[in-house]
């Protein structure tokens, strides 16, 4: 009596994409530069703030300046104000408390 070893083989590494899968990867470009600009128009607003009012959010002008020469226009000039205001609340908690 023999037996026959058969294996049946499933391919389920390569699955297709959905539609929507597909569209939504089309547009990811399209969501990225429309973010960027609204976020750009945001960072623009900041200027209309006072410098007591950056103060308490942990910029200065400083940063907005160096902000949007930092960034081209295609790049979100609010990752380097986030990390502005990170850095300076890091150097802050390490610094001794003046009264």
């Amino acid at each position: 009596m023999h037996t026959t070893d058969r294996t049946l083989e499933l391919d389920c590494s390569k699955l297709t994409p959905t539609l929507f899968q597909r569209l939504v990867a089309g547009l990811a470009p399209l969501v990225s530069l429309f973010r960027g600009f609204r976020n750009r128009m945001e960072v623009n607003g900041l200027h209309d703030l006072n410098d007591s009012q950056l103060r308490d959010i942990g910029l200065t002008r400083a940063d907005l300046t160096s902000a949007f020469l930092a960034s081209t226009f295609f790049e979100d000039p609010s990752e380097h104000l986030t990390r502005s205001a990170r850095n300076r609340w890091r150097l802050q908690l390490f610094r001794p408390h003046e009264e």
